[in-house]
């Protein structure tokens, strides 16, 4: 009898240690359970509040050139993949009357990119959709829109909150303008896809050209473009190799663009284009090799209609010009300029070999719409065009 007396008072004296640590324990879980809703609650806050802070922060960076001003739309924050969104944004010059934007897209997207923590490295990219460069010729300073003086570089390293270290184009376009001359102008490149990866050396080349540009594009709706390109991000002056090929373009798609500022236009012809540079701390080398094939510039019937005799005897002489000094059997007239300079200046052509050049192309042998061996640039190679791109330019390249 006595033991079970005592072990009551010993489940009762227990039961009067155990109350006070059941309360304590069940205010704390109520206590943490309110701090987890009221951090819910601001977190949701946040999420709601965030587009407009950034709305607002991208305003103001956009801004900073004074001539130019940023107008956007929807800001999207995706964080679940460290991503945030800009739609419709346009940056216009505020300055004469300039009618298209300097830049446009429907969308600009910043966000991590993943695969670079293969490499233990948190960097960031950035994509743009269908974005639309506008470059016009006004005349003067005050109407014309080339994005001169503007910090656009430091702008998008502000508008990313991460280093960025790759940056895709989808579906872009660039257009040449003026609305200037008689006849209004417009030479444009459409359907450009671009990527530029590993500007931070995440992969920590040892090679000084550690970046790699590569795009492609249609020139005026049916020449294909290829542009590539490999630099040092990190040299104080441009250190980098690249390469560009233009194949097939038709001249007289350029015939507006001829008349505004060459006085002649073309009647018929094809035009393939090869420029290549090297750039070691500013200075530059490199070639460019303009080729026409199938040319006829000058018609003597056509032109006579023309009201101005000077615009007359100018084509005649043109056209006579690269009739005789086209290469026969090829029927194509070209050449390859040498040029070289400083990056900060002015770069200079040789005249002499240019014109050494041309009677290359028509006495010896025609040049080709590829890169030149000769001048042992290294890196760069184009892949082979297409069987119809091969007829297009008279043979294999």
């Amino acid at each position: 009898m006595k033991h079970r007396e005592g072990t009551s008072h010993e489940a009762a004296a227990h039961d009067r240690q155990a109350g006070p640590a059941r309360r304590k324990g069940h205010r704390w879980r109520r206590r943490f359970g309110i701090f987890l809703l009221v951090l819910a609650a601001l977190a949701v806050v946040g999420r709601l509040m965030l587009p407009g802070f950034a709305r607002d922060y991208v305003n103001r960076t956009l801004d900073r050139n004074p001539l130019y001003a940023g107008d956007i739309g929807e800001v999207q924050i995706h964080l679940w993949r460290g991503a945030y969104s800009i739609h419709d944004i346009r940056i216009s010059k505020t300055t004469g009357n300039v009618p298209v934007p300097f830049f446009a897209a429907t969308r600009v997207d910043f966000a991590i990119q993943w695969n670079a923590l293969m490499h233990r490295k948190i960097v960031g990219r950035v994509l743009m959709d269908e974005p639309e460069m506008n470059f016009v010729d006004g005349g003067d300073e005050g109407e014309s829109q080339t994005g001169a003086g503007g910090p656009w570089l430091q702008i998008i390293k502000d508008l990313s909150p991460f280093q960025i270290n790759r940056a895709d184009i989808q579906e872009g376009s660039v257009h040449f303008r003026t609305y200037k001359k008689q006849t209004p102008v417009d030479v444009y490149l459409t359907k450009f896809n671009a990527s530029i990866d590993n500007l931070g050396n995440i992969r920590d080349e040892t090679n000084p050209l550690v970046s790699t540009v590569r795009a492609t594009g249609v020139l005026m709706d049916q020449a294909r473009v290829e542009y590539m390109m490999t630099l040092d991000p990190f040299s104080y002056r441009p250190t980098f190799h690249m390469a560009l090929r233009v194949l097939g373009l038709d001249v007289t798609t350029l015939n507006d663009f001829a008349k505004a500022y060459g006085k002649f236009d073309f009647e018929r012809g094809w035009f393939d284009l090869v420029v290549e540079t090297d750039a070691k701390e500013g200075q530059l080398t490199g070639y460019a090799k303009p080729l026409f094939r199938d040319l006829k510039v000058f018609s003597v019937t056509a032109d006579l209609k023309d009201e101005n005799v000077l615009e007359y005897f100018w084509q005649a002489l043109v056209g006579g010009t690269t009739s005789v000094l086209k290469n026969h059997p090829r029927d194509q007239f070209g050449t390859l300029i040498p040029f070289s300079g400083n990056a900060s200046h002015a770069t200079t052509a040789d005249i002499l070999a240019t014109v050494g050049n041309v009677l290359r192309n028509t006495f010896v042998r025609a040049y080709l719409p590829r890169l030149e061996p000769a001048q042992q640039f290294e890196g760069i190679q184009f892949e082979p065009p297409e069987f119809a791109e091969m007829i297009a330019v008279g043979g294999a390249l």
